[in-house]
């Protein structure tokens, strides 16, 4: 008895299912062309390559997809991809206007076409570009695969030592100094948030190309994001400092000390130094002190005031009030 080998149906090797893990995709695609000389998974495989960067390999992949399936549009875009990250932009620009052919109405080609238009007309002039050029030339391009983002960056020639990157968890700022001595700066404000200890760059011949490690293992719909604003992180010593409108500030918690201080020395009157006074013989009383100061006051309806628990605990405290005031209940 023959044993039948079952392929798996196309629609489960979808962009969506490739670009969330693209090296599993990889290795189920490489094990379902064993059984299966399958043009569109060819076609799936290189763009399961094109996110892993093995750009050789898509255009091989491609070709064969294109081999079984000539009129197959997507392995068009596919080989034109891999050939555009390659460098080889006249091969791309030809293989994009195949797959428009098939496909007019997809903007895709277009836009790619339209890339690679640019780059050859800017080439073609040399270091002598106008200013419009030099922005197209130097546009960016990006993808992502499960773990990273990668931007690409279109500068020829330039020298590592003239490239500085910064990496922040949404933020990325690149500064590079052109061979014309013009400086060319990008500053992305990033859609999710990126591990910067992680995240690394590499100086090309043609190309300035940017790994960044996601923070989680999600998909980006897009790269940018609204710009974070700051804020502002408070060491120990600036917990009591409050902001001022002024260009100092001032530190509260000795303010009010000084206050303190000024208070004991202040010279009180009448009723004020009175009521002083019993703060502060509550304030140094012990305990029993204390409870007769509290028991004598709430018993006598706030006539008596005795600091003597030996007298007041043994009795109730009577209404005593001054002779030239009648106390009422009220």
């Amino acid at each position: 008895m023959t044993e039948t080998v079952v392929s798996p149906p196309t629609q489960l090797f979808s962009d969506l299912y490739i670009s969330e893990n693209p090296q599993r995709s990889l290795e189920e695609l490489t094990k379902a062309l064993e059984g299966s000389d399958n043009a569109e998974f060819y076609c799936q495989r290189a763009y399961a390559h094109i996110l892993l960067q093995n750009f050789s390999d898509a255009v091989l992949d491609a070709k064969r997809s294109l081999e079984l399936q000539p009129n197959n549009a997507n392995a068009f875009l596919r080989k034109g991809e891999a050939d555009f990250h390659l460098g080889n932009y006249m091969s791309a620009q030809e293989t994009f206007k195949q797959g428009q052919t098939l496909h007019a109405t997809v903007s895709t080609f277009s836009t790619w076409i339209k890339r690679c238009e640019e780059i050859l007309n800017v080439s073609a002039q040399g270091e002598h570009a106008n200013s419009r050029q030099t922005y197209i030339l130097y546009r960016h391009d990006w993808y992502q695969t499960e773990s990273q983002i990668i931007i690409t960056v279109m500068i020829k020639n330039v020298q590592k030592d003239d490239v500085h990157i910064e990496f922040a968890e949404r933020e990325l700022n690149v500064n590079v100094k052109l061979p014309t001595g013009e400086r060319y700066d990008l500053i992305l404000f990033l859609c999710h948030s990126v591990v910067p200890d992680q995240s690394t760059f590499k100086v090309l011949s043609t190309k300035i190309e940017i790994k960044m490690k996601k923070t989680e293992a999600i998909r980006w719909d897009k790269l940018e994001g609204q710009p974070e604003y700051r804020v502002k992180h408070f060491t120990p010593d600036s917990l009591h400092k409050y902001p001022s409108s002024s260009h100092y500030t001032k530190n509260w918690d000795k303010l009010v000390g000084e206050i303190g201080e000024e208070e004991k020395k202040e010279k009180l009157e009448g009723d004020a130094a009175l009521n002083k006074l019993f703060q502060q013989i509550y304030s140094d009383g012990n305990d029993e002190v204390k409870r007769a100061m509290n028991k004598s006051f709430m018993e006598s309806g706030g006539t008596v005031l005795s600091t003597n628990w030996m007298d007041v605990g043994k009795r109730k405290v009577d209404v005593n009030p001054p002779e030239d005031m009648e106390w009422k209940k009220f």
